[in-house]
């Protein structure tokens, strides 16, 4: 047996009509450290004794329930994994090696337990020189950010990025990834407390979008006025929006340059109707941006793009941080932290330290 957390049900949601409560559930009541069997290796696939786990705002919508992935209960959440080998049912990887995963093909679920089971097409090995923990949020903002700038924005070294939520998880991956890429970014955040976090990681320029509609122009009025020092007229060529709510349209749509991209990946303030006579007089193009189906249906391209990921992290052009470190034991501070809207960066929870080897944090 193995110790694994498991949600035995969604906070969010009435046990018994699975609509939405009028008041939610603490995450605390509904996640709980349980023995579980442990997995049995099969072919194709590699068991990894875990060392440390990410959890991010979607690990915690998850198990509220409201999710775009809901999966049977109970499950074990967790999506991003690092640790060691302990059996290998592949050439590809052998005992002891040091990797890092993710859990896409089960839903981004199972990777909180003591060892986990994943299949040898979503594991990677890690830098010798990169400490484990630095990559347990590879999966939630580093996948998430290359999709949206490189698979649908095809951004190079003469783009202009725009990205909102700017001192989270996706935010702060989306700016590193960007410079590595060459590209100039602007970021955006919401509270002027938090501007120092996307400067920390190299952002070209650095405002607050506040929460109301007069912010919201201060907001726009800046940021065209940087487009233009920055040497992009027309305004950014891809924006990367995590926020959504009314935001989207009191200050991005007008912020895109003529036949630019907006790539959706999140809606912290909430999900607003777009009106599509905006993005017509603008000719701005919206994109979903969810990388695990594209990572399903087109493996080997996947498997390139995290490559290329993995060299900036071996070169040093990205380098992830560990935030916030949570002991097993208390886990639900993990969750709490996305649901108190307070996680900043990459949280992560240690199963088991990593010993000694040549990699420092």
């Amino acid at each position: 047996m193995m110790k694994a957390v498991q949600c035995h049900s969604f906070a969010a949601l009435n046990k018994t009509t699975g609509k939405t409560l009028q008041k939610f559930k603490p995450l605390r009541s509904v996640l709980r450290m349980d023995n579980v069997l442990k997995p049995k290796l099969v072919p194709n696939h590699v068991i990894i004794e875990t060392c440390y786990v990410g959890i991010q705002y979607p690990d915690a919508l998850q198990a509220q329930g409201l999710y775009q992935v809901r999966p049977p209960l109970p499950y074990i959440p967790g999506l991003d994994v690092t640790g060691i080998v302990i059996e290998s049912g592949t050439d590809r990887f052998q005992k002891g090696d040091r990797v890092f995963a993710t859990t896409t093909n089960y839903g981004g679920t199972g990777a909180l337990a003591e060892q986990c089971l994943v299949p040898e097409q979503t594991v990677w090995k890690v830098p010798s020189h990169v400490h484990l923990s630095r990559c347990a949020n590879l999966g939630r903002n580093f996948f998430a950010s290359y999709h949206s700038l490189k698979t649908i924005g095809q951004v190079d070294d003469k783009s202009l990025v725009l990205v909102d939520g700017a001192s989270g998880g996706v935010g702060m991956a989306t700016i590193e990834l960007a410079k590595a890429m060459g590209a100039k970014i602007i970021a955006g955040v919401s509270v002027e407390g938090k501007v120092p976090f996307p400067q920390s990681v190299g952002a070209d320029r650095v405002f607050c979008y506040g929460r109301d509609k007069e912010s919201h122009k201060i907001f726009k009025d800046n940021v065209k006025k940087a487009c233009v020092e920055l040497g992009h007229t027309k305004g950014a060529d891809v924006i990367v929006d995590v926020v959504q709510g009314q935001l989207f349209e009191d200050a991005l749509v007008s912020l895109i340059r003529p036949l630019g991209t907006i790539c959706l990946v999140g809606f912290t303030a909430g999900q607003v109707p777009i009106r599509p006579g905006l993005l017509l007089v603008k000719e701005a193009k919206v994109a979903g941006s969810l990388w695990g189906r594209y990572a399903r249906e087109n493996p080997d391209q996947h498997r390139k793009n995290v490559d290329e990921i993995i060299g900036y992290l071996a070169d040093g052009s990205i380098k992830p941080r560990v935030d916030t470190m949570i002991s097993f034991e208390n886990f639900a501070d993990a969750f709490e932290l996305f649901e108190l809207n307070k996680g900043r960066g990459n949280t992560v929870i240690c199963i088991k330290e990593e010993g000694p080897c040549q990699s420092k944090l």
